[in-house]
């Protein structure tokens, strides 16, 4: 029986690839999810092409329609949120729930996003000169070059497309090459919802192609960019060369501080969650535990007591708390850094083992280090796996500035019953996001998303904060 292969789609019409991939199940290796196709560079700058022709058109379509048709898509993927979220458990490796949870978030975002294209606004100021009026509006940028990771395939994609369209901009979307397919099934909801020909074009394929061309195409006027940190730089460099807007998401070495006065069990329960959820393969994973010397024993047995009760298996299956490793090549850098932990001197307190199971799979077992400092290789570089290290801390000031000894600042945490602790840690925590008593990981849809120092450059994502992203402002003087 051939195996199913999906389709790019450009200028308005589905399109076969140069070439093609299969998308493999990380949670069972002879389960192939499907064959996608793959652009080439002259398919890109077709699709690219196609954006740009749109763009004054679909710039000046009617408010109302672009509402209906951002909160159709929303509706649509709502509808299928559980056919949808067990389609990006089986290619990505999330736990049923947690992928179920994503495709209602990136449901969540379109819907936002149809009432933001209403709720768009400018402002009239007097001028400083009598019988001048200043009106200041907000325009589309004209094409945007969407990339997205493989971390979170529908709700990256969607904060992203939804406000890039909401605002009256063309897309030219390419999803992550390791899982396509939660991306083609909202691409395809995107476009049986009515969007007009070339206002949204999506190009599966590498990065180093189909990315590359995207970033280097004079046509398109900003790219918005979650991947590693070394990719942002390079999309940085490009952008800033032809002088194109930019954004970037780059990932995080978030810390969540234990105080001696926080509950152990919500500090635990935050700590399993934000660590370990996902897969840890999350960038607002709290892969740095800062815990005060007081309390630092009972939370290590805490820990491992929970992680005890951690089941890992197939993403798909009933009780599974913790899916598969994405690939291959993940699973072997986090194996990497296990080893260069135990290397430093840090003490594997529990986990960070390969684990077989009923079907062939990047089993990683929860890996949870104790005794290291701050300096350390683990401590210092995103893993992006169920990987955690417990740094002691003495006191409150300790903590703080070991947890802001970090080139990140995207999310941070902490647990602690003192108020005064917890208003001082949200005044000087070096974060973008602070959380506390709560996990570093897990964000409302409506608020920005961003971080500090290398996590993030550029505006927020997310919320109405978008629009700083996707529109330049106009400043028109008239005579009275």
């Amino acid at each position: 029986m051939a195996t199913q292969k999906y389709l790019n789609y450009v200028a308005g019409e589905w399109v076969d690839g140069a070439t093609s991939s299969r998308d493999i199940n990380p949670s069972d290796t002879s389960d192939v999810v499907a064959d996608y196709a793959q652009a080439d560079k002259a398919q890109t700058e077709t699709a690219i092409e196609a954006a740009r022709a749109a763009a004054a058109g679909w710039a000046k379509f009617g408010v109302q329609a672009r509402a209906d048709l951002l909160d159709k898509i929303g509706q649509h993927i709502l509808a299928r949120s559980q056919e949808l979220g067990a389609l990006l458990s089986r290619e990505e490796g999330k736990t049923l729930p947690e992928g179920i949870g994503e495709v209602v978030r990136a449901a969540n975002i379109f819907r936002f996003f149809g009432g933001e294209v209403l709720r768009h606004s400018g402002e009239l100021v007097p001028s400083v000169r009598p019988g001048i009026d200043v009106e200041l509006v907000r325009e589309p940028l004209g094409v945007v070059g969407i990339i997205a990771p493989w971390n979170f395939p529908a709700a990256i994609p969607a904060w992203k497309c939804a406000p890039a369209l909401a605002y009256g901009n063309c897309v030219v979307f390419k999803p992550a090459d390791l899982v396509p397919g939660t991306a083609h099934a909202m691409a395809q909801i995107i476009v049986e919802a009515g969007v007009p020909e070339g206002v949204f074009n999506f190009v599966m394929g590498r990065g180093s192609v189909v990315g590359e061309t995207i970033v280097n195409d004079s046509r398109v006027d900003a790219i918005t960019f979650t991947g590693s940190v070394d990719t942002g730089r390079k999309v940085a460099a490009s952008a800033v060369a032809r002088m194109a807007k930019f954004q970037l998401e780059m990932g995080g070495k978030n810390p969540l501080v234990v105080l001696d006065d926080a509950d152990l069990k919500t500090a635990v329960e935050c700590a399993v969650n934000g660590a370990f959820f996902s897969t840890g393969q999350r960038c607002t994973a709290s892969s740095r535990l800062v815990v005060t010397k007081g309390i630092h024993d009972k939370f290590v047995a805490a820990m491992i007591e929970r992680l005890e009760t951690l089941t890992v298996d197939n993403a798909l299956n009933k009780g599974t708390d913790i899916g598969p490793v994405v690939d291959k090549n993940q699973l072997n850098q986090d194996l990497f850094y296990i080893e260069e932990g135990k290397k430093e001197g840090a003490k594997l307190a529990y986990g960070g083992n390969q684990l077989k199971r009923d079907t062939e799979g990047f089993y990683l077992e929860p890996a949870l280090f104790t005794d290291t400092s701050n300096d350390m290789r683990i401590n210092r570089e995103e893993v992006f796996g169920p990987v955690a290290t417990v740094i002691a801390a003495n006191g409150y000031d300790e903590a703080l500035a070991i947890a802001n000894d970090t080139p990140f600042g995207l999310s941070s945490g902490i647990c602690t019953s003192s108020l005064k602790h917890a208003a001082d840690f949200r005044k000087n925590s070096q974060a973008g996001m602070v959380m506390v008593n709560l996990p570093t990981a897990g964000v409302d849809y409506h608020v920005p998303f961003g971080g500090r120092k290398g996590s993030s450059y550029g505006p927020r994502e997310q919320g109405r904060y978008a629009q700083e992203f996707y529109t330049t402002v106009k400043t028109s003087y008239v005579l009275a």
